[in-house]
């Protein structure tokens, strides 16, 4: 992670980059329109399941696993072949993410740990740990250069660090800075994708901006395509202003598509047709 200079805080320096207000200030916006659905006021529980649904298939898709969303309803094994192994783990970490949310402020390396020991669903030696010097990693869809242990150590605890701090930084950075850290650094064995998205996710939930978690980046990050994910991912990697500020923006946008497909499902269920 790079910022514009020497600060204390320095994720809200990157909340002044070049159009990261104006970003901050349509996500909140968006948000705000799908809250005010007059659905939400008597089955807001519905729109959090069906919201947590859409999030795990988006956030599966982008690790490989591209299901339609009614196949994800009907299956009920996940322990097949790999695709369904990776929806299985999407599904998981989206339940348990709404678990972790007060845990997340004062331990954020204990979450990633529970995230990667849910995910994986084994007991091997790698799992619910950073790796180790000489470890390989299983993420084929993210091809940067992958940092040795050391970096990953020495980071972890930055970012760590810096979310026990505390932020007077938008949510959306936050989220943002969380979810692009830990694809590039992917510190786990195997899952890191889906564990940043769903890192991100617990950031935008437990900041007070999504409370009750009805705006799925992930469905974003989906719709918007793998190719400008990864695109924008390189954007973060540079650590340059612009590069920093396209990755946030990149983020944003996704929330508020994840804000669209919820304000849908609003609709179908006051049309009664969902």
């Amino acid at each position: 992670m790079s910022t514009t200079g020497a600060t204390a805080d320095p994720l809200a320096a990157l909340g002044t980059l070049p159009g990261v207000p104006e970003s901050v200030e349509s996500v909140r916006k968006a948000v705000d329109r799908v809250y005010g659905h007059r659905i939400m006021r008597r089955r807001s529980n519905e729109i959090t399941s069906e919201a947590a649904l859409r999030g795990a298939r988006g956030s599966a898709a982008l690790s490989g696993a591209d299901w339609a969303l009614e196949e994800v309803r009907r299956r009920t094994d996940f322990s097949g072949d790999d695709e369904a192994r990776v929806m299985g783990a999407a599904l998981r970490l989206t339940a348990e993410a709404g678990q972790l949310l007060s845990i997340w402020r004062q331990s954020p390396l204990r979450v990633l740990a529970r995230l990667h020991l849910v995910a994986a669903a084994t007991q091997g030696d790698e799992v619910g740990r950073p790796r180790q010097e000489g470890e390989s990693v299983d993420e084929p869809l993210v091809e940067l250069a992958l940092p040795n242990a050391a970096e990953v150590s020495g980071r972890l605890e930055g970012l760590a660090d810096l979310i026990i701090a505390g932020s007077s930084a938008p949510a959306l950075v936050t989220a943002a800075v969380v979810h692009g850290e830990l694809l590039a650094l992917r510190p786990f064995a195997s899952h890191n994708g889906l564990i940043a998205r769903t890192a991100e996710r617990i950031v935008l939930v437990g900041s007070g901006l999504d409370p009750k978690s009805i705006c799925p980046a992930e469905v974003g990050h989906a719709e918007l395509g793998r190719a400008a994910y990864l695109a924008a991912l390189d954007g973060y990697v540079s650590g340059t202003p612009e590069g920093m500020a396209a990755w946030i923006a990149h983020c944003g946008r996704a929330v508020e598509l994840g804000a669209r497909e919820s304000t849908a499902v609003c609709e179908a269920l006051q049309r009664g047709a969902a």
